[in-house]
């Protein structure tokens, strides 16, 4: 585990290096454009916490507004890590099958309201034995899957199914439905609404086959960073489970609304010849994803990506000498924050916070 903490107050060219930065200014400014962009909509922010790692973080987000005041998480380690930091409101946005982590889920709903997406009925039956055993209740949505190929019931007689099953079940609260979606391939700000409204509409016409039973669907949690805005327009969609949006990432351009928080510092080691240096970091650290420049010098590119180093190509107009620092703006941001113990919170250039990543590593 890395130890590293530097006090309040100390300049961010002082740091020791390697360090996973964010700046306040930035984040603060992301959960600001969710706050306004929901201020006036039924659709609300379910912020998912795989992205950002931190009840610190995720709290930031519930206070500046625009959110159901809850998170949501990819694993029940996870959700543990944001309920024992103080969030009562928790949706699961997966299956959970194995037995010993169902029993984990329903301890949690001794003190926090936890829900969580199903798309089997023998998962559903689990569920409901060991949540009546324990004598609480689990929120429940039937996930539909709508492009991603994974999870979820390939169609409304699936979803309409499982609902009815929930309905009756002891112990489960049948809640509503749930989707995630990917834009592969971004090509303009009408085909990404193209592809965010196609998708989402799957999930709405199942909440239409579902309630056309007789049932009530009070949430249907869909949409993501790159359909945040999309979201609102269409009606009957109660939550966006953004997680991007919240850091950033160099892959995440396209979405103007936000900006890169979160960076990584690095100090050169190595300048071995002419228009070569060498940083302290590298894909241990980055993840595969990497990071795709250096900021504030457009003349030095990353060339190649180490475990331990960064190799950057100058163009001699922004020379580097061993003992400079500079700062890499990541691709993509939930597999960099996984590897590290430590955000260094900085304003105006000087170290304000240092937070743990409590829900690092939790796969479980």
């Amino acid at each position: 585990m890395d130890s590293y903490r530097p006090l309040p107050g100390t300049p961010v060219d002082e740091l020791d290096t390697p360090c996973l930065l964010v700046e306040l200014d930035v984040v603060e400014g992301n959960y600001r454009a969710v706050a306004d962009a929901y201020r006036h909509t039924e659709c609300k922010m379910r912020q998912h916490t795989k992205n950002v790692k931190s009840p610190a973080l995720a709290r930031m987000q519930i206070q500046a507004g625009g959110t159901v005041n809850g998170v949501c998480c990819a694993k029940v380690s996870e959700a543990e890590v944001m309920v024992e930091g103080g969030i009562a409101d928790i949706l699961i946005a997966n299956q959970v099958a194995h037995r010993e982590k169902i029993a984990r889920m329903c301890a949690l709903a001794k003190t926090a309201d936890v829900k969580v997406c199903v798309d089997s009925g023998d998962n559903l039956h689990d569920i409901s034995r060991i949540a009546e055993s324990q004598g609480v209740r689990i929120g429940v949505l039937v996930e539909v899957d709508t492009q991603m190929g994974r999870a979820g019931v390939r169609s409304n007689e699936g979803a309409v199914a499982l609902a009815k099953l929930a309905y009756n079940l002891r112990g489960v609260d049948f809640k509503g439905v749930m989707c995630h979606e990917s834009l592969d391939e971004f090509k303009g700000h009408e085909d990404r609404f193209r592809v965010g409204r196609e998708a989402l509409q799957v999930c709405l016409d199942a909440k239409a086959a579902i309630e056309e039973q007789g049932i009530a669907v009070e949430v249907v949690s869909a949409a993501e960073t790159f359909s945040f805005d999309i979201a609102p327009t269409m009606p009957g969609i109660t939550e966006v489970e953004g997680g991007t949006y919240a850091l950033g990432g160099t892959r995440y351009a396209y979405m103007e609304q936000f900006q890169v928080a979160n960076k990584v510092l690095s100090t050169i080691i190595s300048t071995p010849r002419p228009g070569v240096a060498v940083g302290d970091v590298g894909s241990l650290a980055l993840s595969s994803m990497g990071a795709d420049h250096v900021e504030g010098m457009p003349g030095v590119t990353v060339d190649r990506l180490l475990p331990d180093h960064v190799v950057l190509k100058t163009d001699g107009a922004a020379p580097l000498t061993v003992g400079d620092k500079i700062t890499l703006v990541p691709s993509y941001q939930d597999m960099l924050v996984n590897r590290w113990d430590q955000l260094i919170a900085v304003r105006d250039g000087v170290v304000e916070h240092v937070w743990e990543i409590p829900a690092r590593g939790c796969t479980q």
